[in-house]
């Protein structure tokens, strides 16, 4: 029965999209989400770009890329036609925040979008769960600030997005939320091409 009316709310916000934003192509299974993401108010939480590998080495320090699992050139292309993507689809005024991580500041810069702002809750607490509460906060309260106005675009990690969302995106997914107060509910996502 719960998964009966999750598939009815689903069913219902995507109608609902369709009605609001009559341009959103039939053929694109994505463009309600790309039209909400252009309507402002909506948050694209997006996992890095393809970063070969899990985790990070034992020497891992934040402020030394060399240190780190990076993105690879699939990963640096991934990130420049996920840009593209937003850019195709007219989501222009959109606030960046990203991980500390050289991955995830690599993949927000790559996407073209305009000034990448680090915020160091979107930092992974694969390695640190006992931090997984207290970032997950600030990220809602940064989401909460923006509500009423343009959209943001948050570059994290997978163990972040799972957290706030249920999903475990793939690399470079994008799920797309709508902040209802305090609470997150999930549009959808999008893959990248």
């Amino acid at each position: 029965m719960k998964a009966f009316r999750f598939l009815l709310v689903r069913a219902s916000l995507i109608f609902a999209f369709l009605i609001a934003f009559p341009a959103a192509e039939a053929g694109d299974p994505d463009a309600v989400l790309w039209a909400a993401l252009e309507s402002g108010g909506h948050v694209a939480l997006m996992r890095h770009a393809l970063a070969p590998g899990t985790g990070d080495p034992d020497n891992f320090r934040i402020d030394d890329c060399a240190t780190q699992r990076n993105l690879s050139e699939t990963g640096r292309k991934q990130a420049r036609e996920i840009g593209a993507q937003f850019r195709e689809h007219g989501v222009a005024n959109v606030a960046v925040y990203s991980s500390q991580w050289c991955r995830c500041l690599e993949t927000a810069k790559l996407l073209g979008l305009g000034k990448v702002t680090p915020f160091a809750a979107l930092n992974s607490f694969f390695q640190g769960k006992s931090r997984e509460a207290a970032q997950s906060a600030e990220v809602r309260k940064l989401i909460r600030e923006y509500a009423k106005g343009s959209s943001l675009a948050l570059v994290t990690h997978q163990v972040n997005i799972t957290a706030l969302t249920g999903v475990f995106p793939q690399s470079g997914e994008i799920v797309v939320l709508r902040p209802e107060g305090d609470k997150l509910v999930v549009l959808g996502s999008i893959l990248a091409r």
